[in-house]
């Protein structure tokens, strides 16, 4: 009897070994596809990553066909999957939430008529979003900074409305971009460097950012280098495709506006937030949206205005308006940041910088005739779909930023929200050994998938992103990562993930997320079908998925077996190639992992669908 299971044992081994390495042998040839640029139309592809070793690990005990397909009750295996279609030409650069034709029919007051507008679930798209002829691989990784392909986001309005401002410039077959911008025409170099001799960007204090009205992202894709990460925003306006050109070319940025509705971030996230002639109206109505910038800004944070009214003595001809207007206007700003204590540390030319004190409730307190008025809300990271109020966000002085660590050391130390019991259920303990899981976990990726860690994939997404795990463990100068928190997750650890010197942003995934089609080239998701069954329908979040992915973009999914498994079935009616396995510890664990890539097809395209 014992030689009899030896044998089946060596069986299933030679099985598993032999299903291994065929995947394996699967991604390398996907991906020296990906590297030649060919078949695409477009010969300015280039390698996106080094040649990978032909030789693929093997995790003896990583099936790829689970042995709990059988527990999927109700799922007939046998039934094929709808087969979802090509959307509309029109849709190209669909945004549900940020439709220009529905934004029209809100107020324009506030920019609310620019803030989030979901279409209702009758009104859906249920289809798949097509890349327009002629969509190539971006440039890996600092080439994409200056080099964006035309085809990708075919739109020249910029080149011409911001020629003189050195925002970007269409050469040929691709847009190049020189760095420059608005407030700092000589590039973004100079301008952070300027900024440098003021605010400690070099040393590690500093690590994330938020860019309002971010244009381009060009501050963002230059402080890259200098170990910021910067979460930029911009509206989907008149000025065509900022977002979309600031994700082709690798910088974090997410469609976004300060109108009516509290930003998507939690309190005291940033340490540094900046305009660079945003355009935003930060005096009126009693500093309202600079309220909103001191709730994201951590005590000690730094913000920088550059532009109208700052220096407006010197500037209001070359402005074209009335120096009376931006008289009053800087006053109010003066007035606003006196409330908030914020102390001017430089005024120099058109750029200011304001440091949030760290005892700015004691401050407020010592101020005479103070018009301060808190904010009564117990809970200040309850933002989504919440409106702005006129009221200054506590910080309740518990010393919690005092003992934020410098960047790098502050990617694993214990994060002061948890290190002072504020997030409820997460232990000391439980942190590191969340830690310890998602080591192993994108360990085991990184063997499935050789070009995790290569360059191939710059942008990418953890939809359910937890303590930060998943981005802590990937964490490389290649690549960034979008934590996004669920906001019917049971924890919010939104903070902890920003406290961790990454950046993140919350979403309700029975949504649309605040992007453009293809700007994500890896996607993750933990447990995220099943934090969401019963809540919207999976069909939905796969096609937003499809939607913001990039042709031959990757997915990762874990979850239970029973919900993968429902996952697949509608999968096998996309364009998407994709194999189930067994968890890393083996096949009795239920819970399991589904790799998937995204094919590349195009507008016009016929190829038929795959889903094995």
């Amino acid at each position: 009897m014992a030689g009899k299971n030896s044998g089946d044992n060596r069986t299933r081994t030679s099985v598993s070994i032999f299903i291994v390495a065929g995947l394996c042998c699967f991604f390398y040839l996907l991906g020296a596809w990906q590297r030649s640029g060919f078949g695409k139309g477009d010969s300015i592809a280039l390698a996106v990553t080094k040649t990978a070793d032909e030789n693929c690990d093997i995790l003896p005990n990583l099936n790829f066909e689970t042995r709990h397909a059988g527990e999927a009750g109700g799922t007939d295996e046998s039934e094929e999957a709808e087969e979802l279609k090509p959307c509309d030409p029109q849709y190209t650069d669909y945004t549900p939430c940020q439709d220009q034709k529905r934004a029209m029919t809100f107020p324009r007051e506030n920019m609310n008529y620019r803030e989030r507008h979901c279409p209702p679930q009758e009104e859906k798209l249920h289809c798949l979003i097509p890349a327009p002829k002629g969509y190539v691989t971006p440039f890996p990784w600092p080439k994409s900074r200056d080099y964006v392909p035309y085809a990708n986001a075919p739109y020249k309005s910029l080149t011409v409305e911001k020629a003189i401002q050195n925002w970007v410039q269409y050469e040929g077959n691709v847009f190049r971009f020189p760095g420059g911008g608005t407030q700092f025409p000589q590039g973004a170099d100079k301008y952070i460097d300027q900024l440098a001799s003021v605010v400690p960007i070099e040393n590690g204090t500093v690590r994330t950012a938020l860019d309002t009205g971010c244009g381009v992202a060009s501050w963002g894709a230059y402080l890259w280098k200098r170990n910021v990460i910067a979460m930029s925003f911009a509206p989907r306006d008149s000025h065509e495709a900022q977002v979309q050109f600031a994700l082709e070319r690798g910088v974090p940025a997410v469609i976004g506006v300060l109108g009516t509705i509290k930003m998507p971030y939690p309190s005291k996230a940033f340490d540094m937030a900046h305009c660079s002639r945003c355009l935003i109206p930060w005096g009126a109505a009693d500093g309202i949206l600079m309220m909103e910038v001191d709730r994201v800004l951590r005590p000690g944070g730094y913000w920088v205005l550059s532009g109208p009214p700052i220096n407006w003595k010197t500037n209001y001809k070359a402005w074209q308006r009335p120096k009376e207007e931006l008289e009053e206007e800087q006053r109010k700003i003066e007035e606003a940041a006196k409330l908030l204590c914020w102390e001017k540390i430089s005024e120099k030319g058109e750029t200011a910088i304001w440091q949030k004190r760290k005892d700015s409730d004691s401050c407020r307190s010592a101020q005479e005739s103070s018009a301060a008025k808190v904010c009564k809300s117990s809970d200040s990271d309850s933002v989504w779909y919440n409106k702005m109020e006129t009221c200054i966000t506590p910080n309740n002085g518990n010393g919690e930023d005092e003992s934020l660590k410098p960047f790098p050391e502050r990617l694993y130390a214990v994060p002061p929200r948890i290190a002072n019991g504020k997030v409820s259920g997460v232990s000391v303990e439980e942190y590191q050994e969340d830690n310890k899981k998602w080591k192993k976990h994108v360990s085991a990726y990184k063997k499935i998938n050789k070009f995790l860690d290569t360059g191939r994939y710059r942008n990418i997404m953890d939809m359910n992103a937890g303590l930060g795990g998943f981005a802590a463990a990937l964490h490389s100068p290649k690549f960034w990562v979008m934590n996004v928190m669920p906001t019917i997750a049971e924890k919010n650890t939104l903070g902890v993930i920003y406290e961790r010197g990454l950046i993140g942003i919350y979403h309700d995934w029975c949504e649309a997320f605040s992007t453009y089609p293809r700007t994500y080239d890896l996607i993750h998701a933990n447990g995220l079908f099943s934090l969401y069954k019963n809540k919207c329908e999976f069909e939905d979040i796969l096609l937003e998925m499809d939607r913001i992915l990039r042709p031959e973009g990757a997915v990762i999914l874990r979850d239970n077996v029973d919900v993968l498994i429902k996952v697949r079935k509608i999968i096998g009616g996309m364009r998407w190639n994709l194999k189930l396995m067994d968890h890393e510890d083996g096949p009795l664990v239920p819970e399991k992992i589904l790799v998937a890539v995204k094919q590349y097809w195009t507008l016009g395209d016929t190829n038929s669908t795959s889903s094995q």
